[in-house]
């Protein structure tokens, strides 16, 4: 773990600062810290999936087999790694029109160390509950936002009176490539792999069976 990945949630003015000194120096220093954290949803995914389950109703909880597993972590993975390339590539091609000029490697770092709670929002996944989920992913989101906001001058170096409808650009994009790119790889891996789920009834421990169970009269209208 890096002072700078611990900057940015204590003193995120002084870790662009870092962070852009460092990729200087370094054009491809963004690229294990990219690599590493998005290994954290993943896995934690993987886990989540296999062992804990999601429960649609009361009474049943849902799992991956591994094979199926495996291939939805592997593609979030990928999701992870290309969606931070293409917005590389966004990023860079709109700063021409804000006066700045960063090269390709220093846009794709930017995005990189800017999706940091995002990425580390991702051990939700152990899990798998939407309403927690959803919490998490937004406080997460909010946090990247002001990463964006704060990083933006100090990391490309912009002027000032810019610098909000440029990053306003950049969330805007943003938020469209991550719809984009998440449902792309949910379709494929829902329609071309077809999944395996394996569904368990969680039985009343007071009868031993499931035939022992009373049967349910429906209700009297």
């Amino acid at each position: 773990m890096t002072p700078e990945f611990i900057s940015l949630f204590t003193r995120p003015d002084r870790a662009w600062e870092t962070i852009r000194q460092k990729e200087d120096a370094h054009s491809l220093h963004y690229l294990m810290h990219l690599l590493l954290l998005a290994l954290v949803p993943a896995v934690c995914l993987f886990i989540g999936v296999t062992i804990v389950g999601w429960s649609l109703v009361d009474e049943e909880r849902v799992r991956l087999d591994t094979a199926s597993a495996l291939q939805l972590c592997l593609l979030l993975y990928l999701a992870i790694v290309i969606g931070t390339v293409i917005m590389g590539f966004f990023v860079r091609w709109m700063a021409r029109a804000f006066d700045a000029r960063p090269n390709l490697n220093q846009c794709i770092g930017f995005i990189a160390y800017v999706i940091t709670p995002f990425l580390l929002a991702g051990v939700t996944g152990l899990y798998p509950n939407r309403w927690f989920a959803a919490i998490v992913l937004l406080i997460a989101g909010i946090y990247s936002t002001y990463l964006l906001f704060t990083g933006l001058p100090a990391f490309m170096r912009q002027r000032s009176s810019q610098r909000f409808l440029y990053a306003a650009s950049i969330w805007g994009v943003a938020l469209l490539t991550l719809v984009t790119v998440m449902v792309t790889t949910i379709l494929y891996w829902n329609l071309s792999l077809a999944p395996t789920y394996e569904r368990t009834v969680q039985q009343d421990q007071a009868y031993g069976t499931q035939d022992d169970l009373p049967e349910r009269v429906p209700p009297k209208l």
